[in-house]
This record gives structure tokens, C-alpha cells and sequence, in this order.
């Protein structure tokens, strides 16, 4: 904290209210990304490793159910082969794998944020030049890269759907209804399935200062 604090005495110097109080929230943002892409990057070597990987995606008896929920994600899936199981090991599912989507919640609500804020860098018409403003061209250049490495990385987790829609339908069985956040998960899935072509999507808009900021970065290379 002293240290954001005199990072920020130092942007203060440089920078109007507004840049200052866009230079926050991107100092903010690009700190919880770093822990975001810490866990997520966990999540993908974990599984990649058989004697890692959470044990309800080796478990015979959870096999026709994952393959039905992997199949027709996001859409829920409550009946079929193998779902009885799920109802069995309900609360040791939600137990085991509530860390996993967690971490999924947490990789929603940073992308939702980061969104939101390219909005707002665009709609102000915020110019970047690493000659005038330095520290903010970088923050805003740290953000784009940790957004989308955490996108792609997001979409490397082969077991992603399983993680996910397996945790639902335990929570559902338990609860008596989905987990809330579920279907904004199950949408942000299916987009990056893709990652470089939804990435270019959403950069679109926030196109002229990415352009502004990489080119101030080459100039000064």
C-alpha cells in the first residue's frame, strides 16, 4: 500500500484529475490481474497433469455425465446417463471444485471491469504519449496485454467446460438453483473459444489509443 501510495504521488505530478483518477483504477486492475493469471495459469497445469487434476473428472461413475454436460455447455444439463451420480457426490463436487470457480468468477468480474474501463478511456478521448504521459501509457498497455493473456489462457483449459458446468449442477442439486454467475461464465466460454478473433472485437472500439500507445512505445524502442 505505501508503495501504490507513492507511485500515486508521483503520477500526480504529471497528470489532470481525470488521467490521475483513470491511472488508479488501472494501477488497481492490473494488480488483481496479476493474481488472477497467477491462479488461472495454476488451473491449467494442474489439470494438464493426470495426477494433479481434480479426481470428479477421473471418476468412472462421472463420465457420462461430464461428457453430457461438456457436450451441451452452457446449456444445463440435469438428466441423462450418469447424473444420478452427480447427485450422489453433490456436496463433495461443490466442496472440490468451488476454488476452480471461484477463480472463474474472479476472470468474469476482471474482464467485466477492464471492459468498462476501455469504455471509459475511449468516451474521454484519452490521448496516450509516452513523452507526456508516461506512467499512464504504460498502465494502459499493461492492462491490454494482462487482459488478453488471461483470455487465452482462459481458453487453453481443455477442462474448463467440466470445471464449470459440473460445479453448477452440483450447486443446482444442493440449492435448489444454478450458481447466479453461471450463465455469464457459460457465455464468456463460448465467445473466447476463439480468443485471437474476440480479442479483436473487443479492442476494436479502444483501437485509436492502443495505436497511440504502441506507437509512442516503438518510437521511443
Amino acid at each position: 500500500q505505501s508503495r501504490r501510495r507513492t507511485h500515486n504521488t508521483m503520477l500526480s505530478q504529471n497528470l489532470n484529475p481525470l488521467e490521475l483518477k483513470l491511472a488508479e483504477k488501472l494501477t488497481i486492475l492490473n494488480d488483481r490481474a496479476v493474481g488472477v493469471l497467477t491462479r488461472t495459469s495454476n488451473i491449467k497445469k494442474i489439470c494438464s497433469e493426470p495426477r494433479s487434476r481434480p479426481s470428479f473428472l477421473s471418476e468412472k461413475q462421472l463420465e457420462p455425465a461430464i461428457k453430457a454436460i461438456v457436450r451441451r455447455f452452457p446449456v444445463v444439463e440435469t438428466r441423462g446417463p450418469g447424473m444420478p451420480a452427480v447427485q450422489t457426490l453433490r456436496a463433495e463436487i461443490v466442496q472440490g471444485l468451488r476454488a476452480y470457480y471461484y477463480t472463474f468468477q474472479d476472470i468474469l468480474e476482471f474482464k467485466e471491469h477492464a471492459i468498462d474501463l476501455f469504455n471509459i478511456i475511449s468516451s474521454a478521448q484519452v490521448s496516450f504519449d509516452l513523452a507526456l504521459n508516461f506512467d499512464l501509457t504504460h498502465l494502459f498497455l499493461d492492462l491490454v496485454v494482462n487482459y488478453a493473456s488471461l483470455m487465452i489462457i482462459l481458453s487453453r483449459i481443455d477442462e474448463r467446460k467440466a470445471l464449470m458446468g459440473l460445479y453448477n449442477h452440483a450447486h443446482e442439486i444442493q440449492n435448489g438453483s444454478g450458481e447466479p454467475s453461471f450463465p455469464r461464465l457459460g457465455q464468456m466460454v463460448i465467445d473466447y473459444e476463439n480468443p485471437l478473433k474476440k480479442l479483436i472485437e473487443d479492442f476494436a472500439p479502444h483501437s485509436k489509443q492502443i495505436a497511440e500507445a504502441l506507437m509512442g512505445r516503438a518510437v521511443q524502442q
